[in-house]
């Protein structure tokens, strides 16, 4: 069986399951069902397997009539915003925050767009039929065969773009710490901040990629590095890349965190303040922190809330007319400037947020209060018996009613894995881990230890 769709595109071991032969289909299918009338748009991050997917997903997109325009390098929302100016379909070669043997492929419809579950549907049909030797519906030849050109001034665009994103402001004398994660946003994000003005003060952290550090003790998935930068520096904030650059997560000038639900409320209360918050609503998963709802419901902001992954983040904003939305682990969207995720965006917000009102991050942060929150993947014999375990949701609905409005429990199945997540969170980090003890034990009861 083939690698299958996820939230966010096909992603595997790169050679063994993400295979040149598997890109070359996919492109091939991708061609097909995304329609070959406009060049696609393909960019990558800075894997050691990004040159060779490349060669077979482009092979796959011109076999089938495509042109295909290379922009090189380039975080995943600056494949968006091509795709968006041109009115063009985009692909992309990452595995986000993963490590770097893994390797992605996600695409974009034209306009900037996350495809549809009936467009996946579509794609992973076309992509069986063809892995099953079915023969093509005609054979392209000649002139009609596409290409594969290099495109220098790909990425020039969605950086001057990006200059544009703040009206005009600038962010003059600003000291920020970068860490590029060594991925996409290695030559972006400090030629962007240089730009703006702000002075970054160590253009070296998570930006020397080899083709195997990507996401490597560095990046948002790791900003112990860029926490101590800050301190070290004097610097009013730090900003941490992941692989594709789509996420932010940033450090406070004491060091701290700032997460994804930190960000939101930052940008929430400021847009609101300034009349651009539609419908006074902000769009979140069901990840976020209690914390972050209550601090919303403090300041008479209603969350919307939809499940885990930013595609049916940016859905819920498209049908209610809501200009932000985002996820606790970092992905923010901004719609009235972009149409996916962003982190340099994000954190060009922030530091605009941080520079207007002459505030400490730490100070502008501590909105959010978060709860202590533990989250722990269970391995279990029978996942799909999960509905059915009676016990379990009944030991799920008690933990509820004594948490009442101080705490909450959440449920997720895996979609791929034999594991089902359990999230809890309470008045404090003890009464967390106890519950999950509780809940842990319950489910292994009803589903079995995964052996």
């Amino acid at each position: 069986m083939t690698l299958r769709f996820g939230t966010d595109g096909v992603r595997g071991l790169a050679n063994v399951e993400l295979t040149p032969e598997l890109a070359l289909a996919l492109g091939r299918a991708a061609s097909r069902v995304l329609g070959a009338e406009k060049p696609f748009v393909l960019a990558r991050d800075t894997r050691r397997s990004g040159p060779m997917l490349e060669a077979a997903l482009a092979a796959g997109l011109a076999a089938e009539g495509a042109d295909v325009v290379l922009a090189g390098v380039l975080p995943t929302p600056g494949a968006a915003y091509l795709s968006h100016v041109r009115d063009c379909p985009a692909a992309v070669l990452s595995a986000s925050h993963n490590p770097f043997p893994d390797n992605g492929i996600k695409f974009f419809a034209r306009g900037g767009r996350k495809l549809s579950d009936e467009i996946e549907e579509r794609l992973e049909a076309e992509l069986d039929a063809i892995l099953a030797g079915t023969p093509p519906p005609g054979r392209v030849e000649g002139v009609a065969v596409g290409t594969a050109q290099p495109d220098e001034r790909a990425r020039q665009e969605y950086e001057s773009w990006m200059l544009t994103t703040l009206d005009g402001r600038r962010l003059d004398g600003l000291r920020v710490v970068i860490d590029c994660g060594n991925g996409a946003a290695t030559a972006t994000a400090p030629w962007v901040l240089t730009q703006l003005g702000a002075k970054v003060e160590n253009l070296a952290l998570g930006a020397q990629p080899d083709g195997t550090n990507i996401n490597a003790g560095c990046g948002s998935t790791d900003p112990g590095p860029l926490q101590a930068e800050v301190v070290a520096t004097g610097a009013v904030a730090g900003l941490a890349f992941d692989g594709d650059a789509d996420r932010l997560v940033a450090v406070d000038e004491r060091g701290g965190l700032v997460d994804g639900d930190h960000i939101l409320a930052i940008a929430a209360l400021d847009l609101r303040a300034r009349g651009r918050l539609r419908h006074d609503t902000v769009v979140a998963t069901v990840m976020a922190n209690l914390g972050f709802h209550h601090a919303m419901t403090a300041e008479g902001i209603r969350v919307e809330t939809t499940p885990v992954g930013d595609r049916y983040v940016l859905e819920a904003m498209e049908v209610g007319g809501f200009s932000l939305g985002g996820e606790q682990s970092g992905h923010i969207i901004f719609g009235d400037l972009a149409t996916t995720g962003d982190g340099l965006l994000s954190g060009l917000v922030l530091l605009d947020v941080l520079a207007r009102s002459g505030r400490p991050l730490s100070e502008l942060a501590s909105v959010v209060q978060k709860l202590p929150q533990v989250l722990r993947n269970v391995r279990v014999a029978e996942r799909a018996g999960l509905p059915d375990a009676t016990a379990f949701w009944a030991e799920v609905e008690a933990i509820g009613a004594e948490l009442g409005d101080t705490g909450r429990v959440l449920v997720r199945p895996s979609g791929t894995e034999p594991l089902v997540r359990i999230m809890v969170e309470a008045s404090t980090g003890e009464a967390a881990t106890a519950y999950t003890d509780r809940l842990e034990s319950a489910l292994t009861a009803a589903l079995g230890k995964f052996i």
